[in-house]
C-alpha cells in the first residue's frame, strides 16, 4: 500500500495551520501539525499583516511535521484570504508590511476611482464584486497618496505568492488568487492593460500566471538546513482559500450551491463560464478563478467576523468559549432585531457590539439587551442573508440548485447551519469544515500525480469524510421573517 503525504498552510484572517494530508488506499486523513494566530497588526491608525512572523510560523510547521512527527511531506502549498497584496525591490525583499484589507485608507477609493472608469462599465471589464479592498483599489490609493513603496517596487506577489516566493525564491501570480485582484479579465489567464494604464501603474509589476497544480520550484536550501526538509517542491495550490475549499466539496454534478463560511461566508455556483451582466453587476457578484478552467459565480457576505469582533469586544469582562455563544444565543427571543452583515459599519468598526446597536437605533428597531440577543441575531440575519444571495443566484443562472453544502470551520456550528436549512427551505449539508486544508492538498496531490481531476479529487473527500445533514424547519415562519429582512437591508 502507497501512502503520500503533502504539507498544507492555510491561513485565514484571524489564524493559521499547518495541515498534514496523508492518502492512503485511496481515502485522505488530516493530522494538525501547527496551529497560530494572525491578526492584523495597528500602526498608526494603519493595518497590517506580518508576512514575516506569519513565515517563520510555516517553517515552525514544516519543522514540527519532520522533527516531531517524522514525516517528510513530498511537498508544501500556501493558500490565504483574497487580494492583499506584498511590494519587492529590486533585490527581491519585501518592501514593508503588506495593508491589510480592512485598512481604512481604500474607505474613499471606489468612489474616487468611478470617476476614472464608471462602476458598470469596470464591472462588465471585469466581473468581479465591486468591493473597496479589491487589489485594484488598493493600489488605486497607492497611487492616489503617492507612497514612498511604490517609488521602490519592483514586483508584485499576492500574499500566497509571497509566502511562496519565501520558501522557493520562485516569482508567480496563481490563477484563483490573482482573479480576486479586479485586475483579471473574467475567465481567462490575462491581466487588464486598461486598468493599469487608468491608475498609471506599471503592468509589468505583475507576474506570469500560473494555473492551481503548477510545481513552482524547490524549497530553498536555506530552509531545508533550518526546517530539516528534503530537497521538495512548493506548490502554487489554489492559492486563494475559497477556491480550495470549493475543490473539496464533496458532492457530484451541478444541482448545488456552496457557502464557505468562516470569517467571511463565500456563497455561490461553480459555472462553467464567468456569469457577467448588467443585472449581475447590480446584484455585485464575483467571478473568481477555480480548478481545471471553472468559475467561481459568487457573493462575499460578511459572515462570522461579525460573531469574532463581538467575541473580541467583550473578552475583557467575558471570556467566552464559542459552544457558550452558541448556548447562549438559543435562550434570546427569536427574530427580536435583525442586521444587514454586509453594511459598510461592521467592515472593520472596533467596537461591533455598539455598531450592532446603532445599526438597530437607525432601523427602528428595538435595541438589543443582552449578548445572547446580539449573537442570536447574527446567526439569523447570516441564514436570511444567504436567502438573499439564493434567490440572487437563481434569477441569473438555470442552474438548479436542490441542496447547499456548508464548508469551512463554519460546518462546525450546527445552529447556524440549521438556520440557514430554514431560511433557504433546502437541505444543508455540512463539511467537510478543514476544506481550504483538503483542496491545498488535494491540489498538490493532483500536481504530483496521486489524483488526476476535479471528480476524483471529490469523489475521495466524499469517501473520506463525514458530512451531516440539516433538513428544513418551520420554513413559513422564516419566510415571514425573510419579508421583513429585506426591507432592513434595503434601507
Amino acid at each position: 500500500m502507497t501512502t503520500r503525504n503533502f504539507l498544507a498552510f492555510d491561513l485565514g484572517a484571524s489564524s493559521g495551520r499547518a495541515i498534514l494530508g496523508t492518502i492512503s488506499d485511496q481515502k485522505l486523513s488530516l493530522k494538525e501539525i501547527h496551529r497560530f494566530e494572525n491578526q492584523m497588526v495597528e500602526i498608526n491608525g494603519s493595518f497590517f499583516w506580518n508576512i514575516f512572523s506569519l513565515f517563520g510560523e510555516l517553517k515552525t510547521g514544516l519543522k514540527k511535521c519532520i522533527r516531531d512527527f517524522g514525516i517528510q511531506p513530498e511537498s508544501v502549498g500556501v493558500d490565504t484570504w483574497g487580494v492583499d497584496i506584498a511590494l519587492l525591490d529590486r533585490n527581491g525583499m519585501i518592501v514593508g508590511l503588506p495593508y491589510a484589507y480592512r485598512d481604512p485608507r481604500t474607505d474613499t477609493a471606489m468612489e474616487e476611482f468611478y470617476q476614472i472608469i464608471p462602476k458598470k462599465e469596470l464591472y462588465l471589464m471585469t466581473g468581479i464584486q465591486l468591493m473597496q479592498f479589491n487589489t485594484l483599489f488598493q493600489l488605486y490609493a497607492y497611487k492616489r497618496d503617492q507612497s514612498p513603496q511604490l517609488e521602490i517596487a519592483k514586483d508584485i506577489l499576492f500574499m500566497p505568492d509571497a509566502l511562496s516566493y519565501l520558501f522557493c525564491g520562485v516569482m508567480k501570480n496563481e490563477f484563483s488568487i490573482a482573479s480576486t485582484s479586479q485586475f483579471m479579465k473574467p475567465g481567462k489567464q490575462e491581466f487588464e492593460q486598461r486598468l493599469f494604464d487608468a491608475i498609471g501603474f506599471d503592468i509589468n509589476l505583475m507576474q506570469e500566471i500560473v494555473l492551481p497544480g503548477t510545481v513552482l520550484g524547490n524549497i530553498k536550501p536555506e530552509i531545508q538546513k533550518e526546517t530539516g526538509s528534503a530537497v521538495i517542491p512548493v506548490v502554487a495550490v489554489a492559492s486563494h482559500d475559497t477556491a480550495s475549499a470549493i475543490a473539496s466539496v464533496p458532492s457530484n454534478g451541478c444541482n448545488w450551491a456552496y457557502i464557505s463560511s468562516g470569517t467571511w461566508s463565500l456563497m455561490g455556483i461553480e459555472s462553467p463560464q464567468p456569469l457577467i451582466s448588467e443585472e449581475i453587476q447590480r446584484l455585485n457578484f464575483t467571478n473568481e478563478g477555480g480548478v481545471e478552467g471553472t468559475t467561481r459565480f459568487l457573493k462575499n457576505i460578511m459572515g462570522l467576523w461579525l460573531l469574532q469582533e463581538c467575541k473580541r469586544t467583550w473578552s475583557d469582562s467575558h471570556n467566552y468559549t464559542w459552544p457558550e455563544m452558541v448556548e447562549m444565543s438559543k435562550n434570546a427571543q427569536p427574530f427580536k432585531f435583525l442586521i444587514d452583515p454586509d453594511a459598510r459599519e461592521f467592515l472593520n468598526p472596533g467596537d461591533m457590539p455598539a455598531a450592532i446597536m446603532a445599526f438597530c437605533r437607525k432601523t427602528n428597531q428595538p435595541l438589543p439587551e443582552t449578548h445572547g440577543e446580539i449573537i442570536r441575531a447574527i446567526f439569523e440575519s447570516l441564514a436570511l442573508k444567504y436567502r438573499t444571495t439564493l434567490d440572487s443566484i437563481r434569477s441569473v443562472s438555470t442552474i438548479p440548485i436542490e441542496k447547499i453544502h456548508i464548508i469551512g470551520g463554519g460546518a462546525n456550528n450546527e445552529l447556524l447551519c440549521q438556520y440557514a436549512a430554514n431560511a433557504m427551505n433546502l437541505p444543508v449539508y455540512a463539511g467537510p469544515t478543514e476544506a481550504t486544508a483538503i483542496g491545498n492538498i488535494m491540489m498538490q496531490a493532483k500536481a504530483l500525480g496521486a489524483v488526476e481531476t476535479l471528480e476524483a479529487i471529490r469523489q475521495m473527500v466524499f469517501d473520506s469524510f463525514d458530512t451531516k445533514v440539516f433538513m428544513p424547519q418551520n420554513p413559513d415562519l422564516w419566510n415571514i421573517e425573510y419579508q421583513r429582512f429585506k426591507t432592513i437591508i434595503a434601507d
